[in-house]
């Protein structure tokens, strides 16, 4: 537990999300303000006293990325050395997530690099959420927790009639995180298995193991990119006998025209967090739960030195 007042500041990546949380915490969002010089370089300046303060810095994942995550190491440097007394970097969506191992020659991975820019910038703890690999934890030497978007999307789902309804993980990597959902909303499973034919294809749907005829499909995954393989996904149950197919995930990374060809997809409906904002993107199929009372119950518990485990229940 830190002595010092809570303090919360936010970078610019999502202000929304930011102020929600500061509201349901009742505590002002930090005052701070950023400069953009002629040469592009950026300047963050705090304005206010943050000196033996426990300090929460908000900056998500998001276009354009390189500058949130420089802005977010200018700005817990700035606190740093204005005496702050513990930086917290709250990601709701970390920086390059997916470059997680070295599955290429002479390649950077370039999640731990993430990681070792944040401890060098001065951050004394991450909060997270849903990493695509959980490792990376592992690359660093500060705490992380490693909140999951699991109970919210539950809670959206049990809030529907899930009578003849079957979880469906994507490729066999996803099949550990979807079995959290099917112990707690009682349901069976399956796994599509993909297969590699051809050094220069992608991996593509051949076998389902499990049962999706005649039943209603939910393809759980925790971020959705250009859309492609959800899409694929979709056909592959369906030309199965699924009697209809919705997707679950956390991250709505959504990037090029993915909301145009999910839009246009086979699938009914897709539910995801805000850990990312939509940046103007829209389509009637989107269902969007917030994280907010997530995150803002994480910070309260880290501030009073409170274990993290209910949030996981």
């Amino acid at each position: 537990m830190m002595n010092g007042p809570m303090k919360i500041f936010s970078g610019r990546s999502h202000l929304d999300l930011s102020q929600r949380i500061c509201h349901i915490l009742d505590v002002p969002l930090g005052k701070s303000h950023v400069v953009r010089f002629a040469n592009e370089n950026l300047m963050v300046q705090i304005d206010e006293n943050v000196r033996g303060a426990d300090v929460f810095v908000i900056q998500t994942s998001c276009p354009p990325v390189n500058e949130g995550l420089v802005e977010l190491l200018i700005t817990v440097d700035a606190l740093k050395h204005a005496s702050a007394g513990r930086i917290t970097a709250v990601i709701p969506y970390f920086p390059y997530v997916r470059s997680d191992k070295k599955d290429k020659p002479r390649i950077s991975i370039a999640a731990r690099l993430m990681a070792d820019l944040l401890q060098t910038a001065g951050a004394d703890r991450v909060v997270t959420m849903d990493l695509h690999a959980p490792q990376i934890q592992g690359f660093f030497r500060i705490p992380v927790d490693h909140l999951q978007a699991t109970p919210i999307i539950t809670d959206y789902l049990k809030g529907r009639d899930l009578t003849n309804h079957v979880l469906v993980a994507g490729d066999a990597s996803e099949a550990k995180d979807v079995g959290r959902y099917a112990n707690r909303l009682h349901l069976p499973m399956a796994i599509i298995d993909k297969r590699r034919y051809d050094d220069n294809d992608s991996a593509k749907a051949a076998h389902i193991i499990g049962d999706v005829a005649g039943k209603h499909a939910v393809i759980v995954d925790d971020e959705v990119a250009t859309g492609g393989t959800l899409i694929e996904a979709a056909n592959f149950l369906m030309e199965r006998g699924a009697l209809s197919v919705i997707a679950a995930f956390t991250h709505p990374v959504l990037a090029g025209s993915a909301v145009e060809r999910l839009t246009a997809s086979a699938i009914d409906r897709l539910v995801f967090t805000d850990s990312i904002p939509l940046q103007g993107k829209a389509s009637p199929k989107f269902e969007v739960l917030s994280v907010a009372d997530l995150f803002a119950k994480a910070i309260k518990r880290v501030h009073h030195g409170d274990s993290l485990s209910e949030l996981f229940r």
